[in-house]
């Protein structure tokens, strides 16, 4: 088993006053060499925006993002016709495919958002844009499935063969995961809390990335909000 942690305090980070920004892998002006990604996982942004402002619209581009509030709310548009607002508690899908422009605002005007966002690249180019939006259940020591490769699934879906799944769980539990596919490798981005695996101890922010293995287990040792990515390794 092969492991790679990012602490919190090693992320990149930007502060524009509107948005206060904390990169896991390299993202526009920050260039990590030793942080360029996880497998296909490109992007993980941990970004606060203050109230009342946002990004405005923009493009992407093959490109498979899904955005997971933290706290507080995000009110997303864009040229597909789609207008919503997401909050806790909730997941958005966004296949950009051959091209789409989009806006996301902070849902409120006063208290600011905390939002995960996160790239990772799809497993064939030019497919049709679609974007899909759906609650998940926040009750305790259940890990929940949130996003796969296949429709039929539980959540949402993208374009490659990634499954994320979301849990809040208690001190003193055992959560084990087992990976779909030999090749794929799991990130933990540990949102709240304190977990171990093995003999490594990952705190609040971290991230903690794992290959070369089919199961792994994390102990719980302080009440903890997981976030677990398993994507594709490049090479």
């Amino acid at each position: 088993m092969k492991t790679l942690h990012i602490k919190s305090e090693e992320r990149g980070q930007a502060d524009h006053g509107w948005l206060k920004a904390r990169f896991m892998f390299s993202f526009a002006n920050y260039y990590n060499p030793e942080q360029m990604s996880f497998g296909t996982l490109r992007v993980l942004n941990d970004d606060i925006i203050q109230g009342g402002t946002g990004f405005p619209e923009h493009p992407h581009a093959n490109m498979e993002i899904v955005t997971v509030p933290l706290s507080g709310s995000l009110k997303h548009v864009d040229n597909m016709g789609n207008s919503g607002v997401i909050s806790s508690g909730e997941v958005q899908v966004m296949s950009a495919g051959t091209g789409v422009f989009h806006s996301e605002f902070n849902g409120s005007t006063s208290e600011e958002a905390n939002i995960c966002q996160i790239w990772v690249m799809p497993g064939k180019n030019g497919v049709e844009p679609r974007y899909d939006q759906l609650q998940f259940s926040m009750d305790k020591n259940v890990l929940q499935q949130i996003v796969s490769p296949d429709p039929n699934d539980a959540g949402s879906w993208i374009h490659a063969d990634a499954w994320f799944n979301h849990g809040v769980f208690d001190k003193g539990q055992t959560v084990d995961y087992q990976l779909h596919k030999d090749t794929n490798g799991l990130f933990l981005f540990l949102i709240e809390g304190i977990v171990k695996v093995g003999d490594h101890e990952i705190n609040r922010r971290d991230g903690f990335g794992v290959w070369d293995t089919d199961q792994v287990t994390f102990e719980i040792e302080e009440e903890a909000r997981l976030l677990l990515l398993e994507v594709p390794m490049l090479g």
